[in-house]
Formats: structure tokens, C-alpha cells, sequence
């Protein structure tokens, strides 16, 4: 654990001191017509709120997103940056401003350090339609995301961009931008839930397949991955963005259904038998159908395990679920796509889900086969 210079922190609170502390009095004194937007969103644990000591060994400290206009980012974003770099004070709450700069080109992270001269600190000065494009492949704040929108970006974009906070909303426009990213439209969201449930069908039957084929390995690799899809079904059913794997199982803890279901996912991971493996699984499709049924979004589905077709597995036949959702959907364009649902369902390269580019040609081409 690296040694703390003072305690322990949330971030989210070492933003807001950092900003009311530090960075709106030297903004009120030397640019005092100014109007910007002051957050903490985007990329770092302490925005999703799982930041601990831990987090302070990179890339983490007072931290702080200033946004302009267009106008005003091109004419004083730079000096900005350099009035705070020369007049930033060295220390907020006792933990440094500055971060020294890894020169390991494979290891580009920043860390807090002492320093006596001009401070690298780790405020940012961006146009704000900009940094959401960059972000998101997209701007909320000049009009409302579209279908294709919705499933171009990653679920952990829109929970960086939704989480955080703002301290200051001189633009006018970044809370309206969150307001409109807080939640799927219902149409949407059902397209995806009934994408989970394919997800889901798709693999269900080979926990069994596998380990009767004396594979046990395999079955407990796809059992694995049935647990991460079913984490992710529940927190859409929840209306919670899903984050990544590293804050997957901590943002799951949080729901109310992961008391019930947890001893059950943990259950099909531990076992070293795949009919212990598949009761487990099969408690827990149980579970989750009983919560997909109570939102009453589609005609109920009897939400009892059964076999999978002539063969001695039990599984829950999740394309039964995934077929009630999309029968719902009256938007032309969610019913002509096919059951594969928004870009983190069909992929998982980090490299790729960083890409908003990338994501928008991949995503375009796949509506258009």
C-alpha cells in the first residue's frame, strides 16, 4: 500500500475542495466574466465511488474538469491552464497538486509529488461539446442521443459521464447533457434486456455440453461467464449502468436482488461438479426471471427450469425472455436489428471500447448486415 500524505479522502470530496478551495477563487480573481462548467466525471474510480487508499499510487488526487464554450476554450483555454499551473496552491487537504509524470512510455501514469516550482496538475481545460464527442462518440448537450447513439456507447461511458459530479454549471448545459444520458428510453432498454436474455441463451446449455464431454474446465469457464451476464442483466434491470470488469462485482453488491443472489453465483463459480454448477445457475435464472417478470414489461414467462430439449441439461431457455421483450417494441428500428444488442453485449476489447470511432463504423456496419 503506497504511504498516504494525509488520510484518506474520497475523491469526489478532494474535487469539490480542490475546486472551491483552490481553482473558483483563482478563476473569480483573474478571468471573473468567465462562464464554465466545474466537474469530476469521466475516467477514475473515484467517480464510480470506488475509490480507497489503494487508488492514490496513480492517477489519482485533486483532480478536477473545467469546461468552456467553443469560444472561450479557443481564446483562454490555455491560459487558464497556465494561470493554475503557476498559482494552484502545492497542497489541498494535504495531498499535492502536482504529479510527476511517469517517462516509462509503457507506464504513462501520473503521481503525486512534492514540488516547489510550477504545478502539473490534473486539471483539465476542455470545450465541452469536445470532450463529449471524445468521450462519447456523441454530444448530449446540443441534442438528444438517437437509437444509434444509444448502442454505440459503452456502458462505462455513460456511467463516467452520469456519475461524479458537478460543482459548478456555468455553461448551463452539462446537467441538462447527464439528465439526458441518465437512463436508456424504454424502448431501448428493452431492446437490450431482451439482448441479455439471448446473451444468455446462447451458452446456457453448454455448461452440461461441456463437462459431459469430459471438458470440465470449459464448463466452468462458460458457467463463468453466465454469472458476468447475469451480474449485467440485473443491473439493467436495475436501471444501473454496468462498469467494467475491475467494478463489475462492486457495483453488483450494491443492488438490492445481490443478497439473494450472490450465494447462488458464488455457488455455480465453486463448484467442482457441473450438476452443483447447474442447479446454481439454475437457482439463479430463476431469480432474475422472477425480477424480469415483476417489472411487467412483456406478458409473464413461466420462470421454472426445464430441459434442454431432449437433453439431460437444465436451463432456464432464455430466448423465451428475450423473445417476450422484443415483441413489446414498437420502434422500427429496434425491431429490424438483429438480437445483438448495444456495443459492450457484442464486444469486450478495452482497446475497442475506448474507440469511439471504431465503435461507430462497427456498430453502423452490423445494422446495416
Amino acid at each position: 500500500m503506497t504511504s498516504s500524505p494525509a488520510a484518506f479522502l474520497p475523491g469526489l470530496k478532494l474535487s469539490r475542495a480542490l475546486y472551491e478551495e483552490a481553482v473558483r477563487p483563482l478563476l473569480a480573481e483573474e478571468f471573473p466574466e468567465l462562464r464554465y462548467s466545474a466537474a469530476r466525471i469521466g475516467a477514475g474510480s473515484e467517480v464510480l465511488g470506488f475509490d480507497t487508499e489503494r487508488s492514490a499510487d496513480h492517477d489519482w488526487g485533486p483532480r478536477l474538469d473545467l469546461f468552456l464554450s467553443p469560444g472561450d476554450a479557443a481564446a483562454h483555454g490555455a491560459s487558464v491552464h497556465a494561470l493554475l499551473a503557476r498559482r494552484l496552491p502545492k497542497q489541498v487537504k494535504g495531498w499535492p497538486t502536482h504529479f510527476e509524470r511517469n517517462a516509462d512510455p509503457a507506464d504513462p501514469v501520473g503521481r503525486m509529488a512534492p514540488t516547489t516550482g510550477p504545478v502539473d496538475h490534473r486539471v483539465s481545460v476542455d470545450e465541452l461539446g469536445a470532450w463529449l464527442r471524445g468521450h462519447l462518440g456523441t454530444d448530449p448537450s446540443a441534442a438528444e442521443p438517437d437509437t444509434a447513439d444509444w448502442l454505440s456507447i459503452p456502458q462505462q461511458r455513460l456511467a463516467e459521464v452520469t456519475a461524479g459530479a458537478v460543482f459548478h454549471d456555468g455553461l448551463g448545459t452539462l446537467d441538462a447533457a447527464r439528465r439526458r444520458l441518465a437512463w436508456y428510453p424504454d424502448e431501448v432498454w428493452r431492446y437490450l434486456l431482451a439482448c441479455q436474455w439471448q446473451r444468455i441463451s446462447r451458452e446456457e446449455a453448454f455448461v452440461g455440453r461441456c463437462a459431459e464431454t469430459g471438458d470440465d474446465l470449459g464448463s466452468a469457464v462458460v458457467a463463468g461467464r453466465l454469472v458476468r451476464d447475469l451480474m449485467r442483466l440485473c443491473l439493467l434491470l436495475a436501471r444501473q449502468y454496468a462498469p467494467y470488469s475491475k467494478w463489475l462485482g462492486g457495483a453488483f453488491r450494491r443492488l438490492p436482488c445481490a443478497r439473494t443472489l450472490t450465494p447462488s453465483l458464488r455457488g455455480a463459480l465453486a463448484a467442482t461438479a457441473h450438476a452443483e454448477r447447474e442447479r446454481h445457475l439454475c437457482d439463479a435464472y430463476e431469480a432474475v426471471a422472477a425480477l424480469q417478470n415483476a417489472e411487467a414489461m412483456a406478458p409473464p414467462v413461466d420462470p421454472a427450469r426445464r430441459p434442454y430439449h431432449a437433453r439431460p441439461f437444465q436451463v432456464l431457455h432464455a430466448e423465451r425472455f428475450a423473445s417476450a421483450l422484443a415483441a413489446t417494441l414498437t420502434d422500427p428500428v429496434l425491431r429490424a436489428l438483429p438480437l445483438t444488442g448495444g456495443v459492450d453485449q457484442w464486444a469486450d476489447s478495452t482497446d475497442f471500447l475506448n474507440d469511439p470511432a471504431a465503435i461507430r463504423a462497427a456498430t453502423g456496419a452490423l445494422a446495416g448486415a
